[in-house]
Parts: structure tokens; C-alpha cells; sequence
């Protein structure tokens, strides 16, 4: 009989590629994770790793295991998951994972919806770009909530995983309190500010393309002077009168001071916001009531309307 838990070591080490990233994906030490994965060819029968001095990779029989094992574990945890509604009543454990301008822009609607669930234990953590839909697929968080600049994230994702638009956030511009810019009966002319010092996320990452692409419409501007990891460190020097930048508007939500927001006129630049999570966890009370509480986060995390 295949354990079901080794099944799930398999599925990771196929994803990961090596017993090491296997391990510290699951938080195991790479000697418990070669055991586990020896015991379960003892139970097939078959060698399901090639090993060498220095490297391991799945043979034919493991990579056809491996692709039943992600059959498996999904059937598991739709028949929990069938178990689970048959209570009214949300409990347990929900794992979130959010991008950082999410997670400081719905927490607080979060904390008061699902505070109304004694019996639901709540966690919020945030991630890095691109890490989230890879947390859910393999089990590490229940639902994640990521930014996609591209359109194309839904659809080249697994068919396991299920994605919930939330909200589209689009490009502004931020100046500090009292540049010429801020006055709301002066029209935004990315021409004039070409010269000012921008401000930015280093380069590759995705708020950052969107600033330079931005730029590239009225023929670029001079080098960003100034790259900082976060958009709220960034809007923190803006107040300061350091610079100006572009950031999408949900990194406002939480009410930065000292700072005018400004609509960008004929800029079509925006990233789309989703919650995503497995399929089969759908059906779970404490999971469909924590998404019930993201769509209405999402809702009300409404950052003041910039003026044209």
C-alpha cells in the first residue's frame, strides 16, 4: 500500500528537482526526505530514483508515479473537503499568502470579517512575485493573493487551481505634497516631469517595467536616481520630497501622507489582482468564508480617487 504522505514527497521532488529544494520547500532535512522517498520504492516495488554521488532524478516508473500522486493527493483533499461542508460552521487553519501592497491593504477588513469565526485560526503572510500560485499547487498555503501584469497568468497555470478576479489596479502618479504637480487644476504632463528624479523598484521587477514603460511613451526619461526594495518606502521618501514615482493605486490604500495622487492621463498600465487556491479546497467552509472576506477586502480597499 502507497503511503499517502511519501506521495507527497514524490509530487514535490518531481516539481523541485532535487532533494535538497525538497526538503526545504516541506521544511524536512534532505536525510528524512531521501528515506521517506527509499521507503516508497520498497512499497512500489520499483526504483522510482536514479541517484548518484552528487544528484537524483526520477526514473520512467517515478515520473509516472509522480504524475498519479498529483491524482491522488487532489482526490484526498476533494473527499476532505466533501467531509469538511457537511459542517456549517467554519474551523481550523486558513494560510494566506499575499503579495506585500495586499496584505497592508486587506488585512485590517480581514482581521474584522473572519474575527467574526471563533473557531477559524487566520494567517497572513507575505510572499515574493511569483511564488504564491506555486504555494498553493503544492500544499504550502491555502489561498494566495498575487498581481499579474501580464494577463496571462490564469490561463498558463494548472488546471488544479482555481483563480478569482479581485480587482484591477492601475498605474498613478505620485507626487509629494507640495510639488507643482499636486495641484488638481493642473493637467498631468509626463513631458515636464522627464527631468525629475523618479524613483523606483530595482530593475526585473514588475512595478519597476511598468515605471519604464510608462516613461518609454513620451521618449524616456533620464536613469532612475533612486531604487528601493518596497513601494512603501518608496511613497515614504516621496512624502519627503526625495522624488516622484508611479505606483499601482492599491499601494495607497493605507493612506500615505504628505503625498498627491494623480490620474495618469490615456495610461493604459495596470496589473490585475486575483485570490487563487486549489480546486478541490473550495468547498471547505473555513476556506470559501476567508475568500468571501478577500472579495470584500478587496472591495472596500479603495485608495482616495486621484484627481485627472
Amino acid at each position: 500500500m502507497l503511503e499517502v504522505r511519501r506521495l507527497r514527497l514524490l509530487a514535490e521532488f518531481a516539481r523541485r528537482g532535487s532533494i535538497a529544494a525538497t526538503a526545504a520547500a516541506l521544511g524536512y532535512t534532505p536525510s528524512a526526505v531521501s528515506q521517506q522517498l527509499a521507503a516508497l520504492e520498497r512499497e512500489a516495488h520499483v526504483p522510482l530514483l536514479d541517484r548518484t554521488a552528487r544528484s537524483a532524478e526520477l526514473t520512467d516508473a517515478g515520473r509516472r508515479l509522480a504524475a498519479r500522486a498529483e491524482e491522488i493527493l487532489s482526490l484526498v483533499e476533494t473527499a476532505e473537503a466533501e467531509l469538511s461542508a457537511q459542517a456549517d460552521t467554519p474551523t481550523g487553519r486558513v494560510v494566506v499568502t499575499a503579495f506585500p501592497t495586499a496584505a497592508v491593504a486587506f488585512a485590517p477588513a480581514l482581521a474584522h470579517s473572519l474575527g467574526a469565526h471563533p473557531g477559524l485560526t487566520f494567517v497572513l503572510r507575505q510572499t515574493r512575485p511569483g511564488d504564491g500560485v506555486r504555494q498553493v499547487q503544492n500544499g504550502e498555503v491555502d489561498i494566495a493573493l498575487i498581481d499579474d501584469w501580464t494577463g496571462k497568468v490564469p490561463d498558463q497555470s494548472p488546471a488544479v487551481l482555481e483563480f478569482f478576479h479581485l480587482r484591477r489596479d492601475p498605474l498613478v502618479l505620485v507626487v509629494p505634497a507640495g510639488h507643482p504637480m499636486s495641484d488638481p487644476d493642473r493637467p498631468v504632463d509626463l513631458q515636464q516631469l522627464r527631468e525629475e528624479p523618479w524613483m523606483a523598484a530595482p530593475p526585473g521587477e514588475p512595478s519597476r517595467q511598468a515605471v519604464e514603460r510608462l516613461l518609454d511613451t513620451v521618449g524616456g526619461a533620464r536613469p532612475v536616481p533612486w531604487e528601493f526594495e518596497g513601494l512603501h518606502t518608496i511613497l515614504s521618501l516621496v512624502a519627503r520630497g526625495i522624488g516622484i514615482t508611479a505606483v499601482p493605486a492599491l499601494a495607497l490604500a493605507a493612506g500615505d501622507q504628505g503625498v498627491a495622487v494623480r490620474r495618469i492621463p490615456e495610461c493604459t498600465l495596470a496589473r490585475e489582482v486575483y485570490a487563487v487556491t486549489r480546486r478541490a479546497s473550495v468547498r471547505r467552509p473555513s476556506v470559501a468564508v476567508t475568500l468571501r472576506a478577500i472579495y470584500a477586502a478587496a472591495r472596500d480597499a479603495q485608495p482616495a480617487a486621484p484627481p485627472a
